[in-house]
């Protein structure tokens, strides 16, 4: 291998180690390999971060992060919490269930991991330590409800895949579907089974038709809008773009006229919050399409997957070997950044061993996603335990439960990648 990729990865693992922002990481990497291209002129710098950024389907990320902030901030939580007690109140462990549930239909609408442990942990976790639940439990369940933001579209780390790879945003978003579905499902199942062993307690709440009419009836139009993403972009009304703007004007108009829980100085706090936010992916993205281009320039990925072809010529070998990999780097990584890392890297490699990309696209991200909430430094581990002051190493203790349900999601997809790729083949 030549010395101008190993200048770029070295330099980026030293930039990170030492505490600089992925974003200036990627940055100053880039430029520091670049200096070592003889034959390459400085000016390819600003015209590779520019064409980065020349994307049309990068305009879905402000829309999709100001929808996100309008629904996390417009009380929308405490509507789907309702209507899950009316429907599940009566299992054993049922608080937790619910938990699970309203944040797989909160993530929905947001989009973000810690947003929907933030909103919908804040809500149930004091209810669960007010019924009698044991509170590292109930903090671990806010932290693992969490991982499913980014899984099920809108989905921003499927987004900057998308833009870093090439691949279809929108069949990417419509993958994660159904297997964020099935982990919402076999979550749930090991909430019961730990519920039952340890004999916690079951809600009282007669389910009545009424009730859940009147829960459905407030909530229905914040319902409405993950509907109106999947729909319109399944039957090809609108690309992803499109339907991330329609999505952040139609929040912005319910949570504004409708349920009138924002104001419209609260509206500019989330036109500011999400600006910054924008800027701050918006250089990870463009600085990782030059780090893209380095890397491919000088044939990393072909030298890798050579690399990894001499050891097995497996498909499935490979994919528990990036399993493996991901989930170590998520333990210590913010998952965007990973995500944005690997993608031109191992991209090109599950293509060579026969992987379909759109498969490959959301095993990446749904790995990471299990690193959110994955000790020592799972984004969503921390603001549980801040939600609910418990000591962080007993509520990484009680998540392990968890984390192996979705480690064996990620088992089952690898032999049974139809699950993912059902929705995205019905729209060729």
């Amino acid at each position: 291998m030549e010395l101008t990729p190993i200048i770029l990865l070295v330099s980026l693992l030293a930039f990170m180690l030492i505490g600089v922002p992925i974003a200036w990481s990627l940055s100053l990497s880039c430029f520091a390999a670049l200096l070592t291209m003889d034959s390459m002129p400085l000016a390819l710098l600003t015209q590779r971060v520019f064409n980065g950024a020349n994307n049309f389907s990068f305009l879905a990320v402000p829309a999709f992060v100001v929808a996100g902030e309008v629904m996390s901030q417009g009380g929308i939580s405490k509507k789907l919490v309702d209507m899950a007690t009316v429907l599940l109140g009566r299992m054993k462990g049922s608080l937790g269930i619910i938990s699970v549930v309203a944040s797989t239909i909160f993530a929905a609408l947001s989009g973000s991991a810690t947003a929907t442990t933030a909103a919908i942990g804040g809500l149930m976790y004091p209810e669960m330590e007010q019924r009698g639940y044991p509170k590292d439990f109930s903090a671990a369940v806010q932290a693992i409800g969490g991982t499913l933001g980014p899984v099920i579209p809108p989905s921003l780390m499927m987004i900057f895949y998308g833009v870093a790879t090439g691949e279809s945003i929108t069949k990417l978003l419509m993958s994660g579907v159904v297997p964020g579905i099935l982990t919402c499902m076999l979550l749930c199942f090991m909430v019961y089974i730990i519920a039952k062993r340890r004999d916690m307690p079951t809600e009282s709440v007669a389910f009545s038709w009424r009730k859940l009419w009147d829960s459905v009836r407030d909530s229905f139009l914040a319902l409405l809008m993950p509907i109106i993403i999947l729909v319109t972009i399944y039957f090809g009304i609108c690309t992803a773009t499109e339907a991330a703007a329609i999505a952040a004007v139609y929040g912005i108009l319910v949570a504004l006229c409708v349920y009138r829980s924002i104001t419209i100085r609260q509206l500019w706090d989330i036109f500011k919050k999400s600006a910054v936010q924008t800027v701050v992916i918006s250089i990870m993205v463009t600085t990782a399409q030059l780090f893209g281009w380095i890397v491919t320039y000088y044939n990393v990925p072909t030298i890798l997957a050579q690399a990894i072809q001499s050891v097995s010529s497996s498909s499935l070998v490979f994919l528990f070997l990036t399993l493996v990999i991901l989930m170590i780097a998520g333990m210590f990584m913010e998952a965007l950044s990973v995500v944005i890392i690997v993608a031109p890297i191992l991209h090109p490699v599950a293509l060579v061993y026969g992987v379909d990309p759109i498969f490959f696209g959301f095993f990446v991200v749904f790995v990471m996603c299990i690193g959110i909430a994955t000790p020592p430094f799972g984004p969503c581990l921390f603001v549980s335990c801040s939600i609910s002051n418990r000591p962080f190493v007993k509520v990484a203790k009680e998540v392990l439960p968890f984390i192996l349900v979705e480690v064996a999601v990620a088992v089952i997809v690898i032999f049974f990648p139809q699950i993912v790729t059902f929705l995205p083949g019905l729209m060729e």
